[in-house]
């Protein structure tokens, strides 16, 4: 079986602290898309809050559970279009405020992953790193993996993610002006070098002095674009992947002469120094 998934990816200008005003413009974007055929919509990085908050205390009362009321009430709205939603949150779990994103669908929450990589940047500077283990969601048969922004920078999370055997990974962002090389470079490459479909969703807009720059796409494991977001503005786009594609790690460039497997040509053997913390 090789069935073809829709998807999509909706750039927004998120206001900090108006979680019911972002919460409100998800379900509408969620309707919509899910109405032109979208089974997995995805919403950029801290979508329900604002990111580019000045204090653990300031961003506190915008975060939720999860579950919580922001992530049932998509849930719901997931139940009547028989569709999927990952968007991104600020988590609070007993005194720890987590930068996270989560996957809900017909049934609820079906997972939710916690940013590992943070830059001194917005409210990164005061969450709690996440450190659970990376993990592979199966949605209808497609297999996801989700990181959030930076993470994408360190390509041992998204090789995890392949080894796990994830078809496409996600990535919500919040990349402002000074990320242009990550938003240009780090979707290809990560798909590329992994064989998955990889897709980044960035916001758009201003807030707390930082303009963010868009640049939202979909890529397939040859580096090239098969979806991607109008320049800055607001709203979807949508792609088809198929799922079953990027499980044949083999690319056959020339029958006998010229073939590749960057999973299977790995020399596990030699990277003992990825787990040191490098020069000092």
């Amino acid at each position: 079986m090789n069935e073809a998934w829709t998807l999509a990816g909706v750039q927004f200008d998120c206001r900090q602290g108006d979680v019911q005003g972002n919460l409100a413009y998800m379900l509408r974007q969620t309707r919509q898309a899910a109405e032109q055929g979208a089974r997995l919509i995805v919403f950029p990085e801290a979508a329900l809050t604002g990111y580019c908050f000045a204090s653990k205390e300031a961003a506190w009362p915008y975060a939720e559970t999860v579950p919580g009321p922001s992530s049932l009430a998509v849930a719901e709205l997931c139940r009547e279009l028989n569709c999927f939603v990952i968007f991104g949150l600020l988590e609070r779990r007993r005194a720890d405020l987590f930068n996270a994103a989560v996957l809900v669908g017909p049934a609820g929450v079906v997972g939710s992953y916690r940013k590992t990589h943070l830059p001194f940047l917005g409210v990164d500077r005061f969450v709690t790193p996440g450190n659970r283990p990376y993990e592979i969601f199966e949605i209808d048969g497609l297999r996801l993996g989700m990181l959030i922004c930076y993470d994408g920078s360190f390509p041992e999370a998204p090789r995890i993610l392949a080894l796990l055997g994830a078809d496409l990974i996600v990535l919500p962002t919040n990349w402002p002006e000074g990320g242009r090389c990550s938003a240009s470079h780090i979707p290809p490459m990560r798909a590329h070098e992994n064989h998955v479909y990889f897709l980044a969703v960035n916001r758009v807009g201003e807030e707390g002095g930082f303009h963010f720059i868009g640049m939202s796409r979909l890529v397939d494991w040859h580096g090239e674009t098969l979806a991607a977001a109008k320049g800055e503005a607001e709203g979807p786009f949508f792609g088809s992947i198929q799922p079953e594609l990027a499980r044949h790690k083999r690319v056959v460039n020339i029958p006998g002469e010229y073939e590749l497997d960057r999973i299977a040509g790995r020399r596990p053997d030699l990277y003992g120094p990825l787990l040191s913390k490098g020069p000092s």
